[in-house]
């Protein structure tokens, strides 16, 4: 795997956690998925699974729901 260099600007990207980078100018790199371009109201997470009788966490990639906020006057 190594140092993963965006596809977009060059650079190194710098890794979150374990199978997923991060670059500046808004690139990630996911392990399942490859390249995508991020947005904001994507949140990343460890999710903790069951592997061969292990616990692991393993980084999922999951969308913010907003819900709009009604203010009462």
């Amino acid at each position: 795997m190594g140092e993963r260099i965006c596809p977009e600007c060059g650079k190194k990207m710098k890794q979150q956690f374990i199978g997923l980078k991060h670059c500046k100018c808004g690139i990630s790199w996911l392990k399942d998925v490859g390249y995508f371009q991020r947005t904001p109201d994507m949140v990343f997470c460890l999710e903790r699974v069951k592997v061969g009788g292990k616990v692991k966490q393993m980084p999922i990639l999951a969308v913010m729901k907003i819900t709009p906020v009604l203010l009462c006057v």
